[in-house]
């Protein structure tokens, strides 16, 4: 049977069918070489001979990224902020860039400190305003970057009609969609032209590897500058973080499914909590945004959540840290339950609630981490 006719998990779970031609080794072997010898005519072995243009761990991993969101390529990065900014680097002098308002800080504040240079102007929109994404987009914007589910809100975003408005103008939209895993959501079907992913997050999901990545619709030029500026960087995935990710992404469907299992039932127990003033996550009916979410999300609405405590600033960050169970750490999408007291990560620029707390739900046994919740509310 040929790949694309497999499913995603089956193609996940044999990391596309990666075994070692010379062994049979079901694993792939890793490869730690910085340079690889050329032949008697002194051309190359392989596609590249040194390990800043790629490696054989790195093109076995990015074959199935791309394969997993429906892209044309895939490219991975050091790290997500690594991915980021090189893709920022290919925004025209001066021009337009919609984004929101809120969303992952150190994206924000990136994209602030380009306008602040003059590099570029940006216009940064209230998602939860009906039509002002698609309304501030002009004609010289160049780039729209969102992201869906948005960080730590969990607003949904409509990415279908936000692709289409960009591209009435020429402009690219960009689209975060480390919340969905590349498990229940492909932005490059909805229209985007780019889909950014976090790799460090439910892709590999053992928190142990940090690593960004960026998946494209369409090989252009635009994506071929971005190969040009990751080798001129030196800034592509090392051969053993390509290893131990695509030994974290075969077992990619069944994590996100158990963590997106356990956050909907955490979602809804503590929905009427005498000590919770409102939970956010997508797959509840009471989430603004859940029409989108059950149209865009189609395989669950995955593991990320935030609580609005009745609590102050003080209170709020006291109850993560009389968790025993989630464990009061930053990152999302390992196995494991972590919560996170969001402003006092985003520091004194941070526009979030006191009260609200994040938690990334793991895949532990949910009555677990509902009694977990259940004891540090009633310390607060």
């Amino acid at each position: 049977m040929s790949n694309d006719k497999l499913r995603p998990e089956t193609v996940a779970a044999h990391a596309l069918r990666a075994t070692d031609q010379t062994t049979g080794a079901v694993v792939p072997p890793l490869y730690l070489s910085t340079t690889y010898a050329r032949d008697e005519n002194y051309e190359p072995l392989l596609k590249e001979n040194y390990v800043r243009n790629g490696s054989p761990n790195l093109w076995q991993a990015e074959d199935i990224l791309a394969e997993l969101e429906h892209g044309k390529a895939a490219l991975l990065f050091a790290s997500g902020m690594a991915a980021i900014t090189t893709l920022f680097e290919t925004i025209p002098q001066g021009a337009h860039v919609v984004s929101l308002d809120v969303m992952y800080y150190n994206t924000r504040e990136w994209l602030q400190r380009l306008e602040a240079k003059g590099r570029i102007t940006l216009t940064l929109v209230d998602s939860n305003i009906p039509g002002a994404l698609v309304g501030a987009i002009r004609s010289n914007t160049d780039l729209v970057w969102i992201e869906t589910p948005i960080n730590p809100t969990w607003d949904v975003i409509d990415i279908e009609e936000v692709a289409k408005a960009a591209h009435k103008v020429g402009a690219i939209l960009a689209v975060d969609a480390t919340a969905t895993g590349a498990v229940t959501t492909q932005p490059l079907t909805f229209g985007a032209d780019i889909v950014f992913h976090s790799v460090t997050k439910y892709l590999n999901g053992h928190s142990d590897v940090l690593a960004g990545g960026l998946i494209t619709r369409d090989v252009n030029p635009r994506w071929n500058e971005l190969k040009w500026l990751r080798t001129k960087s030196s800034s592509p995935l090392a051969p053993f973080d390509c290893w131990l990710l695509m030994r974290g992404m075969r077992t990619l469907f069944v994590r996100y499914a158990q963590a997106s299992n356990n956050a909907l039932a955490i979602a809804r127990h503590f929905s009427n909590h005498p000590k919770v003033e409102r939970v956010l996550y997508p797959g509840l009916a009471t989430h603004p945004s859940y029409a989108i979410a059950r149209r865009q999300m189609t395989n669950g609405y995955g593991g990320m959540m935030s609580l609005l405590l009745k609590s102050d600033f003080a209170g709020s960050k006291k109850f993560c840290t009389l968790l025993k169970v989630i464990i009061p750490a930053t990152s999302l999408g390992g196995v494991e339950s972590l919560a996170e007291h969001r402003k006092t990560v985003e520091g004194p620029t941070s526009t979030l609630p006191d009260n609200l707390v994040r938690l990334s739900i793991g895949i532990e046994n949910v009555n677990d981490l509902v009694a977990d919740i259940e004891q540090a509310l009633k310390e607060i």
